[in-house]
């Protein structure tokens, strides 16, 4: 069955590889950017477009601010990128706000900013992958109807791409990043070279009106919008904090690689965000969350993402510009969701480590990626995008509640550790420090305050989903350290060391007189217990009067108990007897004997051994009881010479 299930995956995956080729998948920072620094950079496909749908409530009036709300998101992740490359340095180890958190901030913390990490990740492989297919049905709108199931094939090309390994993914995923860059730079200056010229491009939605929410809007109703437009605005910090969690998957000098890297993208960020927010205004980009709201639009008008309509105005819709641009932007928007992919299965593995996940998170698998981590991540991700049909307006509003949580515990936990290092570090590193903790002590106040206008502004529109998952997420991650903190107390060896049993009560269960039955009465024979009897359930009278003739036949040496079973139940009956023998001697042990077969195809498993596969289930529970297998591969086993005793019995 192995072999059949190897090629697949062979082919899918490719060869495994050794650990000590571990050192070939380090990263460059050429690779490094599109493997943790797709989801910021393609945040740009989208961030403008929030702060322009939510300044549409006032409907043109307000748009002359978006310049404003775009230079205070501008502004903050500034902040943040200058803060995360403290921590690349500061720490590593990777890990990000948990380990920053738990190293400064305590467990109770550092397990919160987790919860927030972890949340955050599987929102941005939704969020990504459905602003990706978003775009191509603007591009494409024959394709609408089929959004959900393609965004679902493309988390499961992804998930394959990941499981392949760090290094391929980042090659195949370089193409399409730096794609984007180019054919977003190169639309913003030829549109602004145009607008300089007295040419502006003009966006398709430049001649149709948008009507205000309200008649009008009171001072604190408008400052409760532009602080709704910032927050929206802020999903362009998404995924800056994956470089700090990967710090261990660069190449040397690791910390200075990862930093270097986190001051590229962060150059390359605000420029093009800054770019297309003026871009928008200079062509006149005019958007709205509800159509009914659009004065002017022509019949079947279908309202395009802003950098559609940026790339249709400078370009010319239908050119190979504007596919270009969208085809790129569907593509980094979609790959954007591989930051996730490399941040989600490092934090997990480093959480399973700790004991607050499960253990098998922390384990490689053989393409040395952490695949467990891999397959958790798509499966959360695909739940959610059909949960909410792959709507990017509906996901995004659960989106970056997280971020700003983990930002803030992050922040803070770096002030206390330059505080620390204030305190025992020498006298030539106290102006690095200095500066190190002004830069997070700014960065933590700065983010606390976009929290809690992001947990205020969002709230109600979908973002108490997340104020809920975090909580539940935080209670099962101690729930797992305290199963496994009991489990280690349990198995840890006494002083006095394992205490050996009394008795040994061998049970081989047998339903007819067959070679692999006969086989393993003969290998619990061998193991010498202190006594030995075949068991049986009667559910057919006819079938176990025969297995009773053929065991005298036959003369077998070894004792036949029959349980009867009136309501032909196979696996009760042979659980209480066995108990039972516990209950009569509780120091002994209760050895079972299961004949298998093993068959040559998978799909025939279907057909054989469901019987004993329940009852192994159900003694798995059972103290002091061990149930071992006895394989017989029909077709291949060599006839092994059977003890004199049956051999004399066998002859006629």
């Amino acid at each position: 069955m192995s072999a059949y299930v190897s090629l697949p995956k062979r082919m899918l995956l490719g060869k495994p590889l050794a650990t000590d080729r571990m050192g070939e998948q380090l990263l460059p920072k050429w690779l490094a950017l599109p493997v943790f620094c797709s989801d910021p950079l393609s945040s740009n496909a989208y961030a403008t477009e929030e702060i322009l749908l939510v300044l549409s409530v006032g409907g043109l009036a307000l748009l002359h601010l978006s310049p404003w709300v775009a230079g205070a998101v501008v502004l903050l992740l500034l902040t943040v990128v200058a803060s995360y490359r403290q921590t690349c340095y500061a720490y590593p180890g990777g890990g990000g706000a948990y380990a920053v958190s738990r190293a400064n901030l305590g467990q109770g913390a550092a397990l919160v900013a987790a919860s927030a990490l972890l949340v955050d990740y599987v929102l941005t492989v939704a969020v990504s992958v459905a602003a990706g297919v978003a775009n191509l049905v603007s591009a494409l709108p024959s394709f609408a109807p089929y959004a959900t199931w393609l965004s679902v094939a493309v988390v499961v090309v992804l998930t394959v791409a990941n499981l392949r390994g760090v290094k391929e993914s980042g090659k195949a995923f370089a193409i399409p990043t730096y794609g984007f860059v180019v054919a977003v730079f190169a639309m913003i200056a030829i549109g602004l070279v145009r607008a300089a010229a007295g040419h502006a491009p003009v966006a398709e939605s430049a001649s149709i009106g948008v009507a205000a929410s309200t008649q009008s809007l009171g001072s604190l109703a408008l400052v409760a919008v532009l602080l709704r437009s910032f927050a929206s605005g802020c999903t362009a910090l998404t995924g800056v904090e994956a470089v700090s969690n990967g710090v261990p998957n660069f190449r040397r000098p690791k910390s200075r690689n990862a930093a270097g890297t986190l001051a590229i993208m962060g150059v390359l960020t605000v420029t093009m965000f800054a770019g297309i927010t003026v871009l928008a205004l200079v062509s006149k980009v005019h958007m709205s969350d509800d159509p009914a709201r659009l004065i002017g639009a022509p019949d079947g008008y279908v309202q395009r993402t802003v950098i559609a309509q940026l790339a249709g105005a400078v370009f010319g819709l239908n050119s190979v510009g504007f596919y270009l641009v969208q085809g790129f932007t569907t593509l980094i928007l979609v790959l954007a969701a591989n930051t996730a992919f490399n941040g989600f299965p490092i934090l997990a593995s480093i959480l399973g480590q700790d004991g607050f996940m499960p253990r098998q998170l922390a384990r490689r698998g053989d393409r040395l990626v952490y695949s467990n981590g891999v397959l958790v991540l798509s499966a959360a991700a695909v739940g959610l995008l059909f949960a909410f049909h792959a709507s990017t307006t509906r996901l995004i509003q659960l989106y970056i509640i997280g971020v700003f949580v983990s930002f803030t515990l992050s922040q803070l936990g770096m002030v206390r550790h330059w505080s620390a290092e204030l305190r025992n570090g020498l006298s030539t590193q106290r102006g690095h420090v200095l500066r190190a903790r002004v830069i997070n002590g700014f960065g933590a106040a700065l983010t606390f305050v976009v929290l809690l206008i992001v947990l205020v502004t969002k709230f109600t529109h979908g973002a108490y989903l997340v104020c809920i998952a975090m909580p539940v997420l935080f209670f099962v991650m101690q729930a797992v350290h305290r199963h496994y903190r009991r489990v280690d107390q349990a198995l840890a060896p006494g002083v006095e060391g394992v205490p050996l049993p009394s008795r040994v009560h061998a049970i081989v269960l047998v339903s007819r007189l067959t070679t692999p039955a006969l086989r393993a009465l003969a290998f619990a024979r061998a193991t010498r217990p202190s006594s030995l009897e075949a068991l049986t359930i009667r559910t057919n009278p006819r079938e176990t009067e025969r297995l009773l003739a053929d065991w005298n036949t036959r003369d077998v040496p070894v004792p036949l108990t029959v349980l009867d079973s009136p309501y032909r139940d196979m696996t009760r009956p042979a659980v209480e007897y066995i108990a039972e023998i516990r209950r009569r001697s509780p120091r002994d042990v209760v050895a079972v004997y299961v004949p298998e077969y093993v068959v040559e195809h998978w799909w025939e498993q279907l057909l054989h051994n469901q019987s004993a596969l329940r009852l192994k289930s159900r003694l798995l529970f059972q103290p002091g009881v061990m149930v071992t297998s006895v394989p017989y591969r029909l077709g291949r086993e060599v006839a092994a010479p059977r003890p004199p005793a049956m051999a004399a019995a066998g002859r006629e």
